[in-house]
């Protein structure tokens, strides 16, 4: 098994820990980024702010354990995010968005901590129209019994399928279990990776690390053990349709389609998010190449 140890990074103020993308690893499924927003309490008159940003050629999924966050995009949507959650927003072509701590809790205070995600789409999707939807957490489907809840954030997996409206065969399950229970994990999909947000696991009687994420041999069928009350997510897939590159936020499988995105956002020739002025700037280098 592979085992990538995230590294630090801060968004806009908010940190994250980022096991994907790696020179280890740049995919499981169709998952190509992986960031898991820490704990964070925001005094009153501070939050996070994530100012007008582009995508191209990915669809990222926000999922909160605490707090709350405003997404707006520009094909207009509106929401407000809370646990349980899931935002799921499909670039196609050209989209921005923002995302931000909701002006009341702003004022009063609040915490955050959560993950967001970044699917590749497949090739046959990375031209044409943006998608987004938010589904409530009492669509998602959940498995709770004997200990162990699996929750279905997206894709099919554990005999549950999310209506989130994933492109290619995805697995992403949010696992709680109580001291002492075990699960096997089932090589339903090619590819699959672990990840703990919190307590003592062991897989096949080996420790995992917190906040590590496990990639599993395809095939492999390993039994999951909570040692202590424990908290993960589960992500996979089938593997992708061919490489991928990723440049700032772009992801594409043609290096000419990020090349054009880059210079239309640096030309301000974009969809833009409507009551949003601030944005945040093209990178002078380009950053996340590979």
């Amino acid at each position: 098994m592979l085992i990538i140890k995230p590294r630090a990074e801060d968004v806009e103020g908010q940190p994250i820990l980022r096991p994907l993308p790696s020179a280890q690893c740049r995919s499981v499924g169709p998952f190509v980024f992986f960031d898991h927003m820490l704990e964070t309490t925001y005094n009153p008159g501070t939050g996070m702010d994530i100012r007008q940003h582009p995508h191209i050629g990915l669809s990222t999924l926000t999922y909160l354990f605490e707090g709350e966050i405003q997404h707006k995009d520009s094909l207009g949507s509106d929401q407000h995010v809370q646990p349980g959650e899931v935002s799921w927003m499909t670039s196609g072509t050209a989209i921005a968005h923002i995302e931000r701590t909701p002006q009341a809790l702003h004022d009063s205070g609040s915490r955050l901590h959560g993950l967001q995600v970044w699917l590749a789409s497949p090739k046959e999707h990375e031209q044409g129209p943006g998608h987004y939807s938010h589904h409530i957490a009492s669509t998602l489907p959940l498995n709770d019994s004997m200990g162990i809840a699996i929750r279905m954030i997206a894709g099919h997996g554990f005999c549950l399928t999310s209506p989130v409206p994933v492109l290619s065969p995805t697995l992403y399950a949010e696992l709680k279990m109580q001291t002492a229970t075990t699960l096997l994990i089932p090589a339903e999909h090619e590819q699959r990776a672990l990840y703990v947000i919190e307590g003592e696991m062991l897989l096949d009687g080996k420790p995992v690390e917190p906040r590590s994420l496990v990639v599993l041999d395809a095939g492999y069928e390993p039994t999951l053990c909570a040692e202590g009350e424990s908290h993960a997510v589960l992500i996979g897939g089938a593997p992708l349709d061919g490489p991928r590159r990723m440049n700032w936020n772009f992801v594409a499988s043609d290096p000419a389609l990020i090349d054009q995105a880059r210079a239309k956002w640096a030309a301000r020739d974009w969809p833009t998010v409507p009551g949003e002025v601030e944005r945040i700037e093209l990178p002078t280098s380009k950053q996340q190449q590979s």
